[in-house]
């Protein structure tokens, strides 16, 4: 999709002497909420007598790209963007920066405020610099902004350090499976083999793994200056042997650390003031080398040290409880397997196993084998347990993990514990150790110093059967840990956000993958890639807001914004079929939302008829409805249910007329499941139930009205009169749910469009509104 600039004002409008703007929208997902962003500055601009021209860097890549000449015209930029944006072709030019969910939200008050945001690239630290600076800079915001950029941080270093853990990973397993053989060294592969070269790409991959990790946090925070030493800090915390390990390093917790040190002395060296002649070689010289220079020598003389003592007496440490309980000795080396992943605790378990192999004792490295799969298998299986609580990314990296567990390769959980360290790191320790405790007690051996089943597989693991029920009991552990404590965690954020937003001026709080934001009447709705959303509370005061990390969470939010209404938030479970962009039909062609097509073109509509005065054409052929989903035989003009358990069964009675329901019960249980977890009433009248289940066979879509309202515990208090329900098939993949809840929650902001779906006197009349959604 892409935004075009509007069409050139023909009066000053409301916001006095027309602009020219330029924006650019970002989300970390880049479905909707890039897209949505993009639409709503477009709109606004428009109204108030302004040009502005929006680029957006989407799922898809950048579009509707700003050119040199559009900057040098501008009279200034929006960047809502969660992700971090090159604003380097900026200097000169006065910038706003907020999170992308304020480009939807307040789109009016981001153009005002634009009006005197600071010149970027003008006085060091003037707050339109890079990073952290940036968010200050861009217009005042609420507590929690250096969490929010912590986080935000984290998430861009994780998205990009995935590629490299799944290409390095799947290279280095293909290669030992099918070149590798078992050797009192590990499993190795014949030298000069096609295979060896297979697993030497692929050895490439992890070595930079957590160089871009630290990399991409510290260009987060302090924009392209911080990018180089964030990657050689990465590239430090990995070689021990700098800093007087020979055979460990300080792994991928030693990279995050070098990213953010990296990221925040950046933002440091840039207060600095120095002369003006100075000032253009600060960026791409002075400040890289000084804290490259700076990062580096602290690692190396200042962390590396506490570093290599760790290392140094847990292996001491570790000597001394040889002659201890079997069980003991492999519950805490299986713990210290799975702590760090590659750090020092990590290495000095292995070692400390591998070491006893040519003494004769393989007990030890048995338990550490059947300790070291359990991390990446847990998380994978975590995935596919409670697919909801992760994006489509954290999905497939999931089955990566999955497949370098078997072959031992424990890194593929990595990305997981980065991301939510919190969480994760407990989790894969307690399965852990539960993996190496059952091998102790079972007297698990291994003669080679590698783990995961592909050593049982090839016949270096004595007592296989055992070794295999310790990793499958360790994996069940930590997926089950992980899923609980996320849900703890989530539950406590919920409980807190409703607390916080009883009162006037509740915090904000945006959701992290959320892909849509749209408001219907008072109420908000997130949409997330996953088909999961998350209450949300608006705050009083506009300031940027930056997406924090949640999952599925129960309950709803309640913010109280000033004379507003309480806003929710619910999920829809995506809805399949053609592919296609936010604001198109599956047939490809632009469509109109809110007045502004697609293509960018200006249009006239906000809920109006062909004809203009907001009446649909009667006489005009119904449209397909929501691409097909919703016909006239999942169309209820009146709902005989009066409580929202028995509209839901209604509705999938309902649906199931369609032929694309096997099991209603089932249905039915599944969205009461949803609505436990937080109530799907938006409020203004509308609630919009929703299950994605294998009893539905093909997506399908009902639409029913209840004369005299249900309450379905809307945080505004009105009674459901428009109840759709979306039910789809587990398996259900694609976009075109992103575009079509889009599209009904838009629609469904017009209380016109509301009227007259309430006074649709049959379903002929009902499907031609509808058919206005499109």
């Amino acid at each position: 999709m892409t935004t075009s600039p509007a069409d050139p004002p023909t009066s000053t409008g409301r916001g006095g002497q027309g602009l020219k703007l330029l924006a650019v929208t970002a989300c970390p997902t880049g479905i909707a909420h890039t897209y949505m962003a993009a639409e709503k500055l477009a709109q606004t601009a428009r109204s108030l007598g302004h040009e502005i021209k929006v680029e957006t860097q989407g799922s898809i890549g950048a579009e509707n790209v700003l050119s040199d000449n559009d900057v040098r015209d501008a009279d200034g930029v929006i960047i809502a963007a969660d992700k971090d944006v090159d604003r380097s072709r900026f200097v000169g030019k006065k910038v706003l920066v907020v999170g992308v969910a304020e480009g939807i939200r307040h789109p009016e008050q981001l153009i005002k405020r634009v009006q005197s945001a600071p010149v970027y690239g003008g006085e060091p630290g003037n707050g339109a610099g890079g990073g952290a600076a940036a968010a200050s800079g861009g217009g005042g915001t609420g507590g929690g902004k250096e969490r929010s950029v912590a986080y935000k941080a984290l998430m861009n270093g994780v998205s990009y350090m995935i590629p490299f853990v799944v290409v390095g990973g799947l290279l280095i397993a293909i290669s030992l499976a099918v070149g590798g053989h078992p050797t009192p060294e590990g499993l190795k592969i014949a030298p000069g083999s096609f295979w060896e070269d297979v697993n030497n790409i692929g050895a490439i991959g992890f070595q930079l793994m957590v160089p871009i990790l630290s990399g991409y946090i510290a260009y987060a925070i302090g924009d392209r200056p911080a990018l180089v030493p964030g990657m050689i800090g990465g590239w430090i915390a990995t070689h021990g042997e700098l800093y007087g390990m020979k055979d460990a390093s300080a792994g991928f917790i030693g990279g995050i650390v070098t990213g953010f040190l990296a990221g925040y002395l950046v933002v440091w060296i840039k207060k600095v003031k120095v002369p003006r002649f100075a000032q253009p070689i600060m960026p791409i010289i002075v400040i890289p080398i000084a804290a490259t220079t700076a990062l580096g020598l602290f690692f190396v003389y200042v962390l590396g040290k506490p570093i290599s003592w760790v290392f140094t007496h847990l292996t001491g440490w570790l000597s001394g409880m040889t002659g201890t309980s079997a069980i003991v000795l492999g519950a805490i080396l299986g713990l210290m397997i799975a702590f760090d992943m590659g750090g020092p605790v990590n290495k000095t378990a292995f070692l400390f196993g591998s070491g006893l192999i040519a003494s004769g004792n393989q007990t030890v490295m048995g338990m550490c084998a059947a300790a070291i799969p359990v991390m990446p298998l847990g998380q994978g299986l975590a995935t596919l347990i409670r697919r909801h609580l992760y994006s489509e990314q954290e999905r497939e990296t999931g089955m990566a993990a999955l497949f370098m567990g078997l072959f031992g390769i424990s890194e593929g959980a990595i990305p997981f514990a980065a991301a939510r360290p919190a969480q994760v790191i407990p989790a894969n320790m307690l399965g852990g150790a539960v993996a190496g405790a059952l091998a102790g007690m079972a007297g698990v051996a291994d003669a080679v110093p590698h783990g995961g089943p592909i050593v049982a597989v090839l016949g270096a693991v004595d007592g296989v059967p055992m070794f295999f029920v310790a990793v499958v009991i360790g994996a069940v552990v930590t997926a089950l840990t992980t899923v609980a404590l996320v849900d703890v965690a989530e539950r406590r954020k919920s409980g807190a956000r409703v607390g916080a937003g009883g009162g006037a001026g509740g915090g904000a709080e945006v959701m992290a993958d959320a892909d849509a934001v749209v408001t219907v009447g008072g109420a908000s709705l997130v949409v997330e890639e996953a088909g999961v959303a998350e209450p949300v509370t608006e705050p009083v005061v506009a300031g940027p807001v930056v997406a924090e990390s949640v999952v599925a969470g129960v309950g709803a939010g309640a913010g109280a914004a000033a004379g507003g209404a309480s806003r929710t938030a619910v999920a829809v479970a995506p809805v399949p079929g053609a592919t296609a962009a936010p604001g198109q039909g599956s047939d490809g062609e632009a469509v109109e939302t809110d007045g502004v097509e697609i293509d960018g073109n200006d249009v006239s509509g906000d809920g109006q008829g062909a004809d203009g005065d907001g009446d649909s054409d009667d006489s005009a052929p119904s449209a397909e409805v929501l691409s097909g989903y919703l016909t006239e035989q999942t169309v209820k003009t009146q709902l005989d249910a009066d409580g929202k358990e028995a509209a839901i069964r209604e509705m999938a009675e309902l649906v199931a007329g369609t032929g694309k329901v096997a099991d209603v019960g089932e249905l039915v249980r599944v969205a009461l499941v949803r609505e436990a977890q937080g109530t799907t009433g938006l409020g203004e009248e509308i609630a919009i139930p929703h299950a994605k289940t294998d009893a539905v066979t093909a997506p399908v879509v009902g639409f029913a009205r209840s004369a005299d309202g249900i309450d379905w515990g809307s945080l505004d208090g009105t009674l459901a009169k428009l109840v759709f329900m979306i039910s789809v098939p587990e398996a259900a993949a694609g976009d075109e749910h992103l575009r079509i809840l889009a599209l009904l929650s838009r629609k469904l902001m017009d209380a016109d469009f509301r009227a007259r779906l309430q006074g649709a006197e049959d379903k002929a009349a009902i499907l031609r509104v509808l058919g206005e959604i499109r």
